[in-house]
């Protein structure tokens, strides 16, 4: 009798650890699987990120915050106004309003150099940043930089070309 029970106990632990393998084994294949699934999110959402960047920056342009419109007598298309910009640049409640996480910057084809413009320096600058961060992956757009000037005491419509550019996310660098 005692033979018959140690080899019915016998059996059932085999049973044990067969079951326990058996479900180890299906976990690590779900595993396995999600992970192959999920691989390439990370490029998905850089991708994305990169879309509505060049979607972004092909429109904000004509915006009514940036756009020149008719400030200087004429409608102009892809016209950015300096002087609004900047105002922009310093009102909190316009941090976020892009739905940019990161940067919107403008900065001047000719001259080049990397002087930002601030209230001092404007618009004697050539790098307008809507927020401090630094330009990473970006989508960049041509425009016409427009700001009233005064000479000889008549106000005169300078424009300069420039380039926008609206930074993204590369979340495959790890980057959150």
């Amino acid at each position: 009798m005692v033979t018959k029970n140690k080899r019915a106990q016998m059996k059932i632990q085999q049973t044990a650890f067969m079951l326990l393998a058996v479900t180890l084994f299906f976990v690590l294949v779900g595993i396995l699987i999600l992970s192959f699934k999920f691989s390439g999110i990370k490029q998905s959402a850089t991708e994305l990120e990169e879309k509505n960047a060049m979607l972004l920056a092909t429109r904000i342009a004509n915006s009514p915050e940036f756009s020149c419109g008719n400030a200087f007598g004429k409608d102009r298309v892809n016209c950015i106004d300096a002087d609004k910009v900047m105002m922009l640049k310093e009102k909190e409640e316009y941090k976020n309003f892009w739905g940019v996480d990161t940067n919107i910057e403008i900065r001047k084809i000719y001259p080049e150099g990397g002087k930002v413009c601030n209230r001092e320096s404007y618009p004697n600058c050539e790098v307008i940043n809507l927020r401090s961060e630094r330009i990473s992956g970006e989508y960049s757009n041509f425009v016409s930089l427009c700001w009233k000037e005064v000479e000889n005491e008549e106000n005169y419509d300078k424009c300069v070309l420039a380039k926008i550019m609206v930074s993204y996310k590369d979340w495959s660098l790890g980057n959150e």
